[in-house]
């Protein structure tokens, strides 16, 4: 009975050591992704920020303006695009929606963000657009891989339409949780006039004949979570400028706008309150199942070989030689 006992053990021993890398490295990468419906919106503000008064063509302070920047999940569009790519695939369509301290709308851009869902690395299909134009991404934009890494990233710059590193600069506590914070610096660079613009009747192709151009710069900064790869916060010191051409008069430039935009109080405790609860997932199945069945499986091979060893040491006792009977006359 032992026996029968400890090669069970033995089976189960074997069973969960082998689930354990399995889990990890297996089953992990292929189940971990970014579920195609999801929705996520994020409000963001520059306050004592300086502002266009496109009526004046004249920079002015202003009390705060406010980003309010929305992913939506395409689920249509991105299962058409699974059939053609073979693989799991994710369409966010977003908007970045500008508005100044009267509510007043300042720009409006929307984006079509095409990615892989395990990796988070771009695919390209028709209809990947900033602003309604047409692009190619390289490398990552809104979002970390799961298990980010302590390097460099390539990073899409939405306004520049470039890719740029964005840089390890060390781990941080945020809010309880440990972040890897990266950076990155975009060169004064010119970019393209924003298609909605606040005032009626004004339009790119109408501010390109003045030969005035827009020029932009920022320092992106991004504090994210490693595990599951999400910025829980995010800062921006970025300028805007209009230079040249007659729509300035005598002037060489004019700010656009400046500030220092920043995550908005209610949206930083919502979002560390969403990483915790997936952070936990991600640890479940890339530390505490697979350690847990390693230990379970050492723990069940030690009950076999201790079982084994027990009914060796226990076998069945030796039998008395009879004594030979005597034999009658």
């Amino acid at each position: 009975m032992r026996r029968k006992a400890g090669l069970v053990l033995l089976a189960l021993a074997v069973f969960f050591a082998a689930l354990s890398p399995l889990l990890r490295w297996y089953a992990f990468p292929r189940l971990a992704k970014v579920p195609a419906n999801q929705y996520q919106d994020m409000v963001l503000e520059a306050k004592d920020a300086t502002l266009l008064d496109y009526g004046t063509m004249r920079a002015k302070k202003v009390s705060k303006v406010t980003i309010v920047q929305t992913l939506k999940g395409n689920v249509e569009a991105s299962e058409r695009i699974e059939e053609s790519a073979g693989r799991d695939v994710v369409v966010w369509d977003g908007l970045s929606y500008v508005v100044g301290p009267d509510g007043k709308m300042v720009s409006r851009i929307p984006e079509r963000y095409i990615f892989d869902a395990h990796t988070q690395e771009p695919v390209h299909a028709t209809g990947e657009m900033v602003d309604g134009d047409p692009v190619r991404r390289t490398g990552i934009e809104f979002k970390w891989p799961f298990l980010t890494e302590k390097r460099a990233y390539e990073y899409f710059d939405a306004q520049a339409r470039v890719t740029a590193p964005i840089t390890y600069e060390g781990t941080q506590d945020f809010r309880g949780l440990e972040v890897y914070y990266f950076e990155q610096t975009i060169p004064w660079t010119k970019v393209k006039i924003p298609k909605t613009l606040p005032v009626e009747g004004l339009t790119p192709e109408a501010v390109a004949r003045t030969g005035t151009t827009r020029w932009y710069t920022t320092v992106r900064k991004f504090w994210v979570e490693p595990l599951t790869g999400a910025p829980v916060y995010g800062e921006e010191i970025h300028r805007e400028e209009l230079r040249g051409g007659a729509l300035l008069g005598d002037r060489d430039k004019v700010t656009a706008f400046a500030g220092h935009v920043k995550m908005r109080e209610d949206y930083i405790t919502h979002t560390v309150d969403l990483v915790e609860s997936q952070r936990l997932l991600i640890l479940l199945m890339t530390s505490y199942l697979p350690w847990g069945f390693l230990t379970l499986g050492v723990l069940l091979l030690a009950l076999a070989l201790y079982l084994e060893a027990r009914g060796r040491r226990s076998g069945p006792a030796p039998t008395a030689a009879e004594e030979p009977s005597p034999v009658s006359a």
